[in-house]
């Protein structure tokens, strides 16, 4: 691809093999499994032999959490927790191995990879591998300007493609996807209410843990934005530019590459769940090759996983974001990959 058209997504990406899935229920009844026995761990198993295109599956070795990182503006309207423009203390914290993140991928072996796409620091504060990708510092006010130029979407959409290649390339076999962002779940619940067709409160949740008056604030946020988004519902690209972010709109381009490259992904949260929903407006196959970690308990990951007909594997309730719900659910993949690859057929009676 050169540039971005979009429409180039829906011939180039093709559902996982059904006739492997068929074939990896066929392995396990010569196995010493009844069938039904081991619950989802089945559906897991034959999910990775389809997307992985072989029965028996390979072990997950090379798992990787890809963190897209960014500073929305809109934090400015004191919508979340923390600070506006503070994402960056984020960064640092994992760079420093101090974040949740960094304790749960020791535990279950997967790499950590950021992506800074738009945080508000000087470049030259965080490692080069880091900054690379960056389209711009901050993003725009959603609720009464663009969060990015057309030609700044443009470039964060391709950045996340090439995030998906690299990773692909190097040999990943399971991405965790995830944000480190400061006021990301606003845009993301515009996105979910736009693509959803529902008013700003169903999808306004609680983010970082604020408090009702935050949440006013939010959900006032988030109706003004949809204002802004009706008129774009039709060029994703566009949506993303007015009501997204550089990091979102990176996750997106990333999600939909992810599928051409055959590179399965785990959802994390609602910002995930939200560009997901916007890779499947460009193309509907894409979702096969994602599993959603876990629920958040945010409303609007909740209604755009509805309307992705994806079931969480996990309910802890963790809303931590930095993929660490989607990092939950790794131990629950290794374990059924192993079960597939593993379990030895019994010997036919003689």
């Amino acid at each position: 691809m050169t540039g971005v058209d979009l429409d180039e997504f829906a011939a180039l990406i093709d559902r996982p093999d059904p006739g492997l899935r068929h074939d990896a229920k066929e392995r396990r009844k010569r196995t010493a499994a009844p069938a039904g026995t081991l619950g989802r761990l089945e559906e897991l198993g034959d999910w990775l032999a389809s997307v992985q295109g072989q029965v028996p599956v390979r072990p997950l070795e090379r798992a990787r959490v890809v963190l897209f990182a960014g500073d929305h503006g809109i934090a400015e309207r004191n919508v979340s927790r923390r600070p506006a423009g503070s994402a960056a203390d984020l960064v640092r914290s994992v760079l420093a191995g101090a974040g949740p993140v960094n304790v749960l991928a020791q535990q279950f072996g997967a790499g950590i990879r950021i992506v800074d796409m738009s945080l508000d620091c000087d470049p030259s504060e965080l490692p080069q591998d880091v900054v690379r990708h960056r389209v711009r510092r901050g993003s725009g006010l959603i609720d009464v300007e663009d969060a990015l130029s057309a030609e700044e979407a443009e470039r964060a959409f391709l950045a996340g493609m090439a995030v998906a290649d690299e990773e692909a390339d190097s040999g990943t076999d399971l991405v965790l996807l995830g944000d480190l962002s400061v006021g990301g779940t606003t845009p993301a619940g515009v996105l979910i209410a736009a693509l959803c067709g529902t008013d700003a409160s169903v999808v306004t949740g609680r983010g970082s843990g604020i408090d009702d008056l935050a949440w006013m604030r939010k959900c006032a946020a988030i109706r003004d934005g949809l204002r802004r988004a009706r008129p774009v519902m039709g060029d994703q690209l566009a949506l993303l530019a007015a009501v997204g972010g550089a990091d979102l709109a990176a996750a997106t381009g990333f999600l939909l590459r992810c599928a051409v490259r055959k590179l399965p992904v785990v959802l994390d949260g609602v910002v995930s769940a939200a560009c997901a929903l916007v890779a499947q407006r460009v193309a509907f196959r894409a979702p096969d090759w994602w599993l959603a970690g876990q629920t958040a308990g945010e409303p609007g990951q909740v209604k755009a996983l509805d309307r992705l007909s994806m079931e969480p594997l996990l309910d802890h309730g963790v809303r931590m974001g930095e993929a660490t719900g989607a990092l939950l659910a790794l131990p629950l993949l290794k374990a059924a990959a192993a079960l597939s690859a593993q379990l030895p057929e019994l010997a036919e009676p003689s």
